[in-house]
């Protein structure tokens, strides 16, 4: 038994980290839960990983379902593949993508090997060992408040003084003719690379 330590990174900011920790022998199933619950996203989206390499380009897909698109080879399935059978070298990496509809992308590198010797195997895994960064909000703000937030704003009517804080003729705001000038200057917009293919028993296609 060894347990495999993962650095799973935002793509958009990669001071955005979680590292978490899976048992060799589980699933891709079992990645594929502990990134959202390190990310505190939900479970109501499609999920796909891909094979990788130290350039990020994207190989075969190890995918949570079958889905209407086209693939250059068919996807293998999270629930059937051992992530021991895609680790290939020390530093694996897959690029992991959710909400095919919002394109969340993380980056996935092996970071750490431990033996079973000096694994504490008395911990359930997979878990998440180590949080770097205020990670992105799944669905914005009311995501990141809950719920009630719609409450909140119903109680106190939020929305009334959306447009400005202040009254018409307080001191500070700035006349049309220098809120036209603003508007003109507004434009739109740990790890080796030593091979490690007598890891596991398990053999795996190459990327």
């Amino acid at each position: 038994m060894a347990i495999l330590k993962f650095r799973i990174s935002w793509e958009e900011d990669d001071a955005i980290y979680r590292d978490v920790m899976v048992k060799h022998t589980q699933h891709f199933t079992d990645l594929h839960h502990i990134i959202l619950k390190a990310f505190e996203f939900d479970e109501k989206h499609d999920a796909t990983f891909f094979r990788s390499n130290e350039k990020w380009q994207r190989g075969r897909e190890i995918s949570k379902a079958v889905y209407e698109k086209n693939y250059v080879v068919p996807p293998l399935m999270m629930d059937e593949v051992l992530i021991s059978s895609e680790i290939l070298n020390t530093n694996q990496q897959f690029v992991y993508l959710y909400d095919f509809a919002k394109s969340w992308t993380f980056l996935i590198q092996l970071i750490q090997v431990i033996k079973n010797t000096d694994a504490d195997m008395e911990l359930n895994y997979p878990l998440v060992s180590r949080i770097e960064g205020v990670g992105p909000m799944q669905y914005g703000t009311k995501g990141l408040l809950g719920p009630n937030f719609t409450d909140i704003e119903e109680k106190y009517d939020l929305t009334e003084a959306q447009d400005g804080f202040g009254e018409e003729g307080e001191e500070g705001l700035a006349s049309d003719d220098d809120a036209d000038e603003e508007d003109g200057n507004i434009s739109d917009d740990e790890a080796g690379s030593d091979d490690a293919g007598g890891m596991f028993d398990d053999s795996a296609e190459a990327y």
